[in-house]
């Protein structure tokens, strides 16, 4: 089972976050918003629409980039753009010349001949340019350079914080994620184990250090860990909960806890991935 018992709601004029390592089903769930795929069991809406009844309805309203892109190789720049262009009514040309001089691409240029950077900003400007209702990225920095992954990151910024739109937003790199998003859902093995706003979600874990009177005969099993490491007397935790409940599981295990942050989504998703604590 790819999905199981998924529920995933996205706010209106938001930044969401998919994220989980590979295989837990983000790509999926965006080919279900995409009607690509249909879902056995359920119901998928997009603007309140069946993507796979009313792809027309949806699809003209969507902007869609993959890390595939899958762009004409042998069309240039300027072609691509204006074969898209033909068929979306509300491209704006004026916005699209913007973010060709923004991404510094040559409208004279085949595309075959981009790098994979130039590629990205291209697939990136012809999903813009119609200003779509709803953005949906899956996995668009992948293997790019900073440079480039920081410009996509500054227009999906640009696109909620000024026109207030709505982005979906799949990556592996959870630092680029906690930069853009105000919202994240982490699918383990085709479930939902997190969904909330980022800070909530941080701000539900603690990065925590324990210290024991005296090393442990075994790795202690401490209630709420979702990951436990070290030796000796020292073990760094990843809890799930209250600093009130840490406080707590640690005692029950003869240790007092001597560290403790607000771990990163990084950090996070390593903890649940490794499966411990769940």
């Amino acid at each position: 089972m790819a999905l199981d018992d998924v529920s995933v709601f996205v706010p209106r004029g938001s930044v969401l976050g998919l994220v989980g390592e590979n295989g837990a089903g983000k790509t999926t769930l965006i080919k279900h918003l995409l009607g690509s795929s249909r879902a056995q069991k359920g119901s998928v809406r997009v603007f309140g629409l069946d993507p796979v009844l009313d792809p027309v309805g949806v699809l003209g309203r969507l902007g869609y980039l993959s890390e595939r892109r899958d762009l004409p190789g042998w069309m240039r720049v300027g072609e691509f753009m204006r074969y898209t262009q033909a068929f979306y009514p509300g491209w704006d040309e004026q916005y699209a010349g913007q973010l060709l001089e923004q991404f510094q691409l040559n409208p004279a240029q085949k595309i075959k001949t981009l790098s994979k950077g130039e590629q990205a900003k291209t697939g990136l400007l012809t999903a813009l340019a119609y200003r779509p209702d709803l953005l949906i990225l899956d996995e668009p920095s992948s293997g790019l350079d900073p440079v480039v992954r920081r410009d996509i990151q500054e227009a999906i910024i640009r696109v909620v914080t000024e026109e207030g739109r709505t982005v979906l937003f799949s990556s592996h790199l959870l630092d680029e994620v906690e930069r853009v998003a105000n919202h994240v859902v982490m699918l383990q093995r085709g479930r939902v184990v997190l969904n909330g706003s980022t800070e909530e979600v941080r701000r539900g874990h603690i990065s925590a250090v324990l210290a024991f009177a005296a090393p442990p005969a075994k790795e202690p099993v401490v209630a709420g860990a979702h990951a436990l490491v070290g030796s000796g007397s020292e073990w760094r935790v990843l809890f799930g909960g209250s600093h009130l409940e840490l406080e707590t599981a640690a005692a029950s295990v003869g240790a007092r806890v001597v560290e403790k942050r607000t771990p990163t989504l990084d950090e996070i998703l390593v903890a649940r991935a490794a499966g411990k604590g769940g």
